[in-house]
């Protein structure tokens, strides 16, 4: 990097930080390496191009007013992708991908006994789960549904970007009993990443109140739970017997959602912690006899 462009970015890291985004240093990489052109910034130095104070003083502007450095860049990663991310969809968060893992973990597992697994996820958004068990686990047949149509077209689009051929994505509704009636009782893993905050907790960081749809974000009810609550009767119905459930949730409800799910006649009920040892995603299989 030379010394022009380092100056730069340590300058836009020093107004970053004087607005409270958490990781100044970081965002001010990334959006010089966005206003370059390029993933990240050179090891090397490289000649900066007309109009590149203008372009990145705009760029830092807009992450000081706390826009997602997402949906500035248009992408975040996730696990092993690359995800084209944009506003009115919820952003993958790195928790997720623990929840991501147990069902690629579950889909590997039955591909290695020569199954081909089919993977139904629920509340996809970016399609961010999804597509990381169709791309890890080739062999899985994955199914992607949303209530949301913008939801809906960013997973294609994201599918369309990376190699995957087992891998549909639908319109529709996880409190709708009729939803995905064809694959009833089929279902190896269900995996879901649902909004679940109750409406009295609203998120404090701007990033994610002012700029995630309400809808990815609050779950319904009291406590949130009432879509959450929905995905286990869906897990119900979907999944085969043995069948695996993996949903993401709030710390706080482990315990509420381990009773739903055992009093939904799921069986083996525990919850997972994240990658900070917080519990974050309730587990759960379908019985072997209905």
């Amino acid at each position: 990097m030379s010394d022009e462009l380092r100056t730069y970015v340590d300058g836009a890291a020093q107004l970053l930080g004087e607005a409270g985004v958490p990781s100044p240093q970081v965002d001010a990489a990334a959006l010089a390496a966005h206003a370059l052109g390029m993933d990240r910034l050179p090891v090397l130095p490289v000649p900066l191009p007309d109009g590149f104070t203008a372009t990145y003083a705009a760029l830092v502007d807009r992450r000081c007013r706390r826009e997602p450095l997402q949906h500035i860049v248009g992408r975040t990663g996730f696990r092993y992708l690359d995800l084209h991310v944009e506003p009115g969809v919820f952003v993958p968060r790195p928790e997720t991908e623990t929840v991501a893992g147990h069902a690629v973990a579950e889909a590997a597992r039955l591909v290695a006994h020569g199954r081909t697994p089919v993977v139904v996820d629920l509340c996809c958004g970016t399609g961010a789960i999804a597509l990381a068990v169709a791309t890890e686990v080739r062999r899985a047949h994955v199914v992607a549904v949303d209530i949301d149509p913008n939801a809906v077209a960013l997973t294609s689009r994201n599918a369309a970007s990376v190699d995957v051929a087992q891998l549909e994505v639908h319109h529709g509704d996880v409190r709708d009993p009729d939803l995905l009636a064809d694959l009833a009782a089929t279902v190896d893993v269900v995996v879901a990443n649902p909004p679940y905050i109750p409406p009295d907790q609203v998120p404090v960081d701007p990033e994610v109140r002012d700029h995630d749809p309400d809808q990815a974000l609050y779950g319904g009810g009291a406590d949130g739970l009432d879509t959450p609550r929905a995905v286990l009767a869906a897990a119900v119905r979907l999944l085969a017997p043995g069948g695996l459930l993996v949903m993401e949730h709030a710390e706080v409800q482990a315990s509420a959602l381990c009773q739903a799910a055992t009093a939904a006649g799921l069986v083996q009920v525990r919850t997972e912690p994240d990658l900070t040892g917080r519990p974050r995603a309730v587990l759960a299989r379908s019985p072997h006899a209905r």
